[in-house]
C-alpha cells in the first residue's frame, strides 16, 4: 500500500453504534407490513444499503410499492430510539485522538444524508470532529457500492485514492471502496470477517482502538489479513 494521506470513515456501524438500534426498529416496521426476517437476513440485505435501495427491495418482496409515509416514519422511530440508546462504537474516540494527533485528515462518507449524519453524530458528541468533514448520499449520483462517494473525499482533499484508506464495515461499503481504487480496512462488529474480506477488504478487525496501529504499521497490508483483538 501506499502511504495513507487520508482516512475515510462510514459512519453507521464505524463511528456510531447505530445498527443494532436502527434495525431493530426496521425489522419491527417490515413485520407491520407482513415480512418476517431474522436479523441475520436483515442484515445481509439491507445493511449498508441507501434508503432507495432498501425501498427497491421492500417493494420486490411486497410484490407493491412501499406505502406512503413509511420511510418518514421509519426515520422517525428509529431517531425516537437513538436519542434514548445511541452510543459511539467502541474505541473509536481513542483512535480518533491518535489520528489528530498524527495530524492525520480524515473524514465521513456515508450512504446516509447529512441531516441523519448530523443526528447521530451529535447526539453521541462526534459532530464537532467531523464539521466540516461530512460526505452523504446527496452529494453524489450514486450511493455505494459505486465508489462515488469515496472519490468525491478524495478529490476533495486532494489526495489520490491510492494514498485514502476506507475503514468499512459492510461488504457494500467495501465494494465500494474497492472500486475507487483505495485500500479498505473491515471492522467486523457485525459482518463476519469473511464476507468483508471476500468483499475486497485488506485488513479485518473487531476492536477499533487497534486503528491507527493496523492503518500505520509495516505489514499490515497483506491482502485479507486478518487482525485478532
Amino acid at each position: 500500500m501506499k502511504p495513507i494521506q487520508l482516512v475515510i470513515f462510514d459512519c453507521d456501524g464505524v463511528l456510531v453504534d447505530s445498527e443494532p438500534v436502527t434495525n431493530s426498529v426496521f425489522a419491527q416496521m417490515l413485520e407491520e407490513l407482513g415480512i418476517s426476517l431474522t436479523m441475520e437476513d436483515l442484515y445481509e440485505r439491507f445493511v449498508g444499503q441507501s434508503t432507495v435501495r432498501c425501498c427497491e427491495l421492500i417493494a420486490a418482496m411486497l410484490g407493491r410499492p412501499v406505502p406512503e409515509g413509511f420511510v418518514a416514519e421509519c426515520h422517525a422511530r428509529s431517531d425516537a430510539a437513538l436519542a434514548k440508546q445511541l452510543k459511539t462504537v467502541a474505541g473509536i474516540e481513542a483512535s480518533l485522538d491518535a489520528l489528530d494527533r498524527m495530524r492525520m485528515p480524515y473524514c465521513v462518507a456515508s450512504n446516509g444524508t447529512h441531516e441523519k449524519m448530523r443526528t447521530t453524530l451529535g447526539i453521541t458528541g462526534l459532530l464537532a470532529r467531523f464539521e466540516g468533514r461530512l460526505i452523504g448520499i446527496t452529494d453524489v449520483a450514486h450511493g455505494k457500492p459505486a465508489p462515488d462517494l469515496f472519490l468525491l473525499a478524495a478529490a476533495r482533499y486532494a489526495v489520490a485514492p491510492t494514498n485514502c484508506a476506507v475503514v468499512e464495515d459492510t461488504p457494500t461499503g467495501v465494494m465500494a471502496a474497492v472500486a475507487a481504487g483505495m485500500p479498505v480496512y473491515g471492522y467486523c462488529a457485525l459482518t463476519p470477517q469473511h464476507r468483508l474480506a471476500e468483499a475486497g477488504a485488506q485488513i479485518t478487525f473487531t476492536d477499533m482502538r487497534r486503528l491507527p496501529e493496523l492503518l500505520f504499521t509495516a505489514g499490515a497490508s497483506a491482502p485479507g489479513a486478518a487482525a485478532r483483538g
